[in-house]
Parts: structure tokens; sequence; C-alpha cells
């Protein structure tokens, strides 16, 4: 009798060619590896690049691997996926994607998805259930608010949070809270924070969890890295362990796509990607692709934002009409956030709160006489973006609520492109003279 799984008689599936990570004993950096780790062109007509695979299914060498396949999808086998079976679960542009993803943080999986919030949605659903805790630092994007908030609060899931910038006291306080409420589910943080650009203390997060959580009972500490990553915060080093990404921002770069992605350990990663296998919550092969082209610019993009955004800032920040500029690079000496970004961070980044002398409408006419930058929401593109969050992307949020996180009338969020500086200068202070 024959085993029903043995494949020796079924033809060997060509795999592709390893790709180096190292030349003798000199280890290859993520930005090198960008430009073809993970593509074998042999297996596509010798094409330098990707193809864009836009196919719905993918067609079995035999019955026996169809069925081998689908036991790595469906978890009756260990390891996952050995082949590629349907456009839902996997497809070569989104595992190439996932496979540089990950190095930048030197993770052991990536996963990607449609958008930044159904990555954070598909997260949320695979740990949390009826009953359970949430614990966040604030604020919050406002649809990640939203979605725990208001939407799995409909569920009976409910949430405790802390400021951005909590000491290790107040965390311990707020878990301890949340555990005589219910199962603490995750711990998710966003630093720095949108739009206040606070930063969190993951290392003061990961020993609190440690201290409340023993064995298999720990809660996973997830952290949206967006603002930061992969470039200049990769937190996964200091104890989380998921790192959430909107891609639209700086990993796409362009601001033509809209995708999200998780970095982490196996461990984590695995039960979201059965969850994403059962909701499509997966990214499209396209913009997979584009997403490749992005990243191998990923740097390049970042750093001159970067450099952009100090001579921005250092303008700002002595101009009359301006009431404070909330960029990292200016954190007071010796102050706990100063701290935090001495060991959490590697560089400023680019997008920063600007709080300007007034209110709404000195932020709006300051928005209105812009010329290069845009009036628009989002960040982390080559064009520098300006847009007022009390407003817009944090509208929803209640009053009561942004006015305790910040987030005030008078604010103006920027994201610094990769223009010339000195025309960004120009363009600011012609709009700082309409106020």
């Amino acid at each position: 009798m024959t085993d029903e799984n043995d494949l020796s008689g079924a033809p060997a599936k060509r795999a592709p060619k390893p790709s180096p990570t190292s030349i003798g004993n000199h280890q290859l950096s993520a930005q090198t590896l960008m430009m073809g780790f993970g593509f074998d062109p042999s297996l596509s007509e010798g094409s330098l690049k990707p193809p864009i695979f836009l196919t719905s299914t993918f067609v079995f060498e035999s019955a026996a691997h169809g069925k081998r396949f689908f036991e790595g999808i469906t978890g009756k086998r260990p390891g996952g996926a050995e082949g590629l079976v349907y456009s839902r679960f996997n497809g070569p542009n989104q595992e190439i994607l996932e496979g540089r993803l990950r190095l930048w943080e030197e993770a052991e999986e990536a996963l990607t998805f449609s958008s930044g919030m159904s990555a954070i949605a598909t997260l949320l659903l695979t740990y949390c259930k009826p009953g359970d805790v949430i614990v966040h630092s604030g604020p919050l994007y406002a649809a990640t608010e939203t979605l725990i908030a208001k939407i799995l609060g409909k569920f009976g899931v409910s949430w405790f949070d802390f400021p951005s910038g909590a000491t290790r006291e107040e965390i311990d306080a707020v878990v301890a809270k949340a555990k005589e409420k219910g199962r603490v589910a995750l711990i998710y943080l966003e630093s720095p924070a949108n739009p206040t650009n606070a930063l969190v203390d993951v290392e003061a997060v990961a020993a609190a969890r440690d201290a409340a959580f023993s064995g298999g009972d720990k809660p996973p500490i997830a952290i949206d890295n967006t603002f930061l990553g992969p470039l200049w915060a990769r937190p996964l080093a200091q104890g989380a362990d998921i790192s959430v990404y909107s891609l639209t921002k700086y990993a796409g770069g362009h601001s033509d796509l809209v995708a999200g992605g998780l970095v982490g350990s196996k461990k984590w990663l695995d039960p979201i990607r059965m969850m994403r296998n059962t909701i499509g919550t997966i990214c499209d092969p396209n913009t997979a692709w584009m997403l490749l082209r992005s990243l191998e610019t990923l740097e390049l993009r970042m750093t001159r934002a970067g450099e952009n955004a100090v001579k921005v800032c250092e303008y700002l920040r002595g101009h009359d009409k301006v009431e404070s500029v909330g960029y990292l690079g200016f954190l007071e000496p010796g102050s706990r956030q100063a701290d935090i970004y001495n060991r959490h961070c590697s560089g400023a980044g680019s997008t920063f709160s600007l709080y300007l002398k007034g209110g709404e409408r000195e932020a709006f006419a300051f928005l209105d006489a812009l010329t290069i930058a845009h009036l628009a929401v989002s960040l982390g593109g080559t064009e520098t973006l300006a847009s007022a969050p009390a407003a817009m992307t944090h509208l929803s949020v209640p009053d009561e609520r942004k006015q305790a996180l910040g987030i005030t009338d008078n604010l103006v969020r920027i994201s610094i492109g990769v223009e010339n500086a000195d025309d960004l200068i120009a363009d600011f202070e012609n709009a700082l003279n309409a106020v």
C-alpha cells in the first residue's frame, strides 16, 4: 500500500535559487538585498525584475501536490504553505515582498495586507475575543481608536489606555486595571503617536508585560511603526513582538498605492496568516509589485526627507507665528521623551506637528496659502503634505479626548518630502505671512 501523501512519483517542483545574504564573512545590508532577494530570474524567462502575476489561481503539478499544499495552507501540516494555491492565500509577488520586508528589522516573518487598517483589523480579530481587554497607548490613529473602541466594543471587547510618554509605573497601573477587567489579549502601541509625535517607551511596556504575565499567558505587544520605520526605528529590538506598518506611507513612498504590513516572529504571525487566509485581506499582486519597486529606494527617500525636515523645522521654530514644533530632533535634553528617543530611535523622521499661534482660523489660513506643499492627508510620500488633524484625520475623535491628547485646532501635521529644502522654506514663509 502506498501513502496517499507520498510525492515521490510526482514531478519535483522547481524551487528558486537561494538568494545570497553574505559575501564571505561580509553580511549584506537590507538596502542591498532589496534589489533582488527572493527572486530567481531563471523562473521568469530571465526577467531582471519580477513580473506581475495577475492570476486568481495556480495549477498543481499533481493531485498529491495540491493536497499537500492545502494541508500547509489550512494548518493541518506544520510549516505553512509549500506552494502556490490561490491568490487569497499567497502569490509570487506577495511572497517576494514579504521576504524582503522582514529583512529591515531582521524578523522571521512578514505579512502584507490590502491596507494598513486591514492589517490592524486582521491582527485584532486574530487575538481578541468577547470579554477580552486591549491595553493601548494614546493617542492612536483615529481609525485604530474607532476600530478598538466602537467596533470591537460591540462584541464585548474593552480597552484601557496610557499616554504615549507614560512611565513604567503608570504602565504597570494600567495593566493591573486591565487584568482586573478580563483577559488581556493584546498590548497595542503607536510610536511616534499620530499626530502629536509623542514617543512610547517600548522597553518599559515590555518589562511591564513580562512582570504582569507569565509563560503562555503573555499577550503580544504590537506597535504601529509607520512614522519612523523601518529606517529610524526597529521596535522588535526593544521587546515588541509585531511591527505594524501602513505600507502606503514611507515603504510605498509615492502616494500611488494603499497597503499594510506586519513584521515579527513566526509564533505571532502564523495565527494572523490563518486569519488572513480566511477573510482575504492580503494585498493584490500589482500593489506588491509596486512595493518591491519602492523598497529599492526606501533608504534614499527617507534619508533625503529627513535631511529636509531638519532644515524646515529649524526655520519654523524661530518664527513669531509659531507656538511650537513637535519635531523629534528638538526634544529637551534630559527629558523623558529625549531618553526614549536616544534609546529607541536612530533618526528624527520627516513628519512632525506644527502648533501655530491661534486656532482653526490660523491653521486653515496657513494650509490654504501653501503652494508647493499639498493640502492632503497621509504622509511619507516624495511630496510634502500638510493637514489639520483635528478637522480631518481625527475629526471622529470626541472633542474632550482630542483636547486631552493634544490634538488641538491650531495643530498642523506636516510630512516633508524630497523637494529642495530652500523651496519648502520659502513656501512655508509665504503661508505664514497669510496667517
